[in-house]
């Protein structure tokens, strides 16, 4: 490097270290005992690589664990993206594009990855596996749930049959009773909620209702209506809206379901329910569940068929 890249290098780490009130012969000096970096301790691979811990003997269990947990991997990177929009005090249409398209990329690998669980694993060793992990259920992951509260407004995670009861101005509390998840595990008639639920309450409600109102203005819904009316028209972006709402709603959920069914209905093992004892063939299919991000953003004939359409065969035929 030439004597003049070098002062200006050092002029700005000064400016840095100044700006933090800090000493930069001091941090200069650090380097000198500073160990170089390497891949493993960088990504933490030890730690990583030492995360899966079986309960069964049977060699599945491990695709099982490795699957769920690099589920778990990339809702943080979904969030992280959200967050970058939801807490952006400046954003544009350009960014919000661009976002929207990393997170329905992120989503489109989820959905693929079924194929890991679908095909990747002996159907009576799954089976087996089960059982040891009753009640346990992916119905619990939190980052999963703030993911839904950070991409709509709550009344479209309302359970369909109380939407008319409930409005923006209800106490969080109670639409947390009525969101779409709840029928999953509760019986509204008696109010009696499973041991699935009750733990998984017990665990995250309170960071629930946080999330819940810290997202209420502030989720892509909400900061798309924040957004210029002209940018509001962007195709762009909605069609970003559109494939983001799609490919969360339908397309990974189907996935889900058709890997349920091949193992859980299919197989000829089990008694065909789920580990949480849900009736999971109505809470995992779109056109029960009624889950849809941005309702303004699709016709009244999409939103009549929701989850019996495909939204590529749509998108090719405008192009």
């Amino acid at each position: 490097m030439n004597t003049e890249n070098r002062t200006k290098l050092l002029i700005q780490i000064d400016e840095k270290f100044e700006a933090i009130n800090q000493k930069t012969d001091t941090h200069l000096e650090g380097m000198i005992w500073a160990k170089p970096i390497n891949y493993w301790d960088y990504i933490q691979t030890d730690a990583l690589l030492n995360l899966q811990v079986q309960r069964t003997t049977l060699p599945d269990e491990m695709v099982f664990i490795m699957y769920h947990q690099v589920n778990e991997l990339l809702f943080k990177m979904i969030l992280w993206e959200m967050n970058q929009i939801a807490f952006n005090q400046n954003l544009k249409t350009e960014f919000f594009t661009e976002r929207l398209m990393r997170i329905s990329r992120y989503f489109d690998m989820l959905t693929t990855s079924f194929d890991i669980m679908g095909d990747g694993m002996e159907a009576e060793q799954y089976m087996k596996i089960r059982n040891t992990l009753t009640p346990a259920s992916g119905f619990q992951s939190a980052q999963y749930r703030i993911i839904e509260f950070a991409s709509t407004d709550l009344i479209n995670l309302i359970d369909f049959r109380f939407r008319a009861t409930i409005d923006r101005n209800t106490p969080f509390e109670h639409a947390f009773e009525h969101l779409y998840w709840q029928a999953a595990g509760k019986d509204y008639k008696s109010g009696e909620k499973s041991f699935l639920i009750e733990e998984f309450e017990r665990k995250y409600k309170a960071e629930f209702l946080h999330k819940m109102q810290e997202y209420n203005t502030l989720n892509l819904w909400q900061k798309f209506k924040q957004l210029p009316v002209e940018d509001q028209k962007n195709q762009e972006l909605i069609k970003a809206m559109r494939h983001y709402d799609y490919t969360v709603n339908i397309t990974w959920v189907l996935a889900h379901l058709n890997a349920a069914k091949k193992y859980i209905e299919s197989s000829g093992k089990g008694d065909g329910s789920a580990t949480g004892g849900s009736d999971w063939k109505k809470y995992l299919h779109p056109k029960y569940q009624r889950r849809i991000f941005f309702p303004a953003l699709w016709s009244q004939d999409e939103l009549a068929n929701w989850g019996e359409f495909s939204l590529t065969s749509q998108l090719q035929n405008a192009q």
